[in-house]
């Protein structure tokens, strides 16, 4: 099966209905080493984009990714972006926000992570959190003491997709491109990974009770994740919607959507000026 990345795209005002969107797909490849070997091939495509990214220095790219506990975001971004040099990438987590954050607009701790020109940068969770998390609990908010904040109503949230709409936006006018991956997990499928936690002792680590609690809002977080990416999936900073009960799929999947990203812009390495080869010329005959 070949991969057709606009099989996945949300199409900006298309109603989303997770329901009706696959967890699990026919398999992109034929055995584990042919996934290797696609894999191998699209990590050398990206660490040679990356490069020639970093050598231009006019755009930059966020890659931003959501998804429930145990849909595999983690080892997606490991292995994915493995043989990207880690000067021109910088991978940032987002969990509870610290008072300094909540002291200021929900925007405010991301943006301050955002990737320099000629760089890559990774969101593990994000802004979303805010029209996610704590849309599931509104009583989050309720502490934050925000000035008309009213979780109850649909027009507070419509105000937040504008706000970050019109954010991305403006990254994209001052050169960067976003682009937004959801990773579908089932619910069967998370709680064999969530077994699997608790069975195996290397992985005991990655499980807590709140994983569980979390997993009681099942319902309501899909809903909040098919608002927002109706809402907020547009021509410059598209969301895509990637099965993730296959992992080597959605690894694949997913390093398809940035390698044709950085296929889009324009770059080229910088000239040497007739005055700078003639500098160069001169060092070599000294070497």
């Amino acid at each position: 099966m070949k991969i057709q990345t606009d099989d996945f795209r949300a199409k900006p005002d298309d109603k989303t209905r997770l329901k009706e969107l696959p967890t699990r797909i026919d398999d992109v490849y034929k055995s584990k080493e042919h996934y290797l070997e696609l894999l191998d091939k699209h990590i050398e495509e990206l660490s040679e984009l990356q490069a020639l990214l970093y050598a231009d220095n006019r755009h930059s790219l966020l890659l931003i990714f959501q998804a429930m506990d145990a849909a595999g975001k983690d080892g997606l971004i490991k292995h994915v972006m493995s043989g990207i040099n880690p000067q021109g990438c910088r991978v940032s987590s987002f969990k509870q926000p610290s008072d300094e954050a909540l002291a200021h607009d929900f925007l405010w701790r991301t943006t301050r992570r955002l990737p320099e020109r000629g760089q890559i940068g990774i969101f593990n969770r994000s802004y979303y959190e805010e029209v996610l998390i704590v849309r599931v609990h509104p009583e989050i908010l309720a502490a934050r003491n925000l000035p008309g904040a009213r979780p109850d109503k649909q027009s507070f949230w419509d105000g937040r997709y504008r706000s970050i709409v019109e954010f991305e936006a403006h990254l994209q006018r001052s050169g960067t491109k976003i682009v937004k991956i959801f990773l579908h997990l089932s619910k069967e499928e998370q709680r064999e990974r969530f077994i699997a936690r608790i069975d195996e002792p290397d992985k005991n680590w990655k499980f807590s009770e709140a994983d569980l609690k979390e997993r009681e809002y099942w319902e309501d977080y899909m809903k909040a994740y098919e608002q927002c990416i109706q809402a907020t999936s547009t021509k410059h900073a598209p969301w895509f919607v990637v099965p993730a009960d296959d992992k080597k799929n959605a690894r694949l999947i997913v390093s398809k959507v940035i390698l044709e990203t950085l296929r889009d812009f324009t770059m080229e390495y910088p000239k040497t000026s007739e005055e700078r080869a003639r500098e160069l010329e001169s060092i070599r005959n000294r070497l």
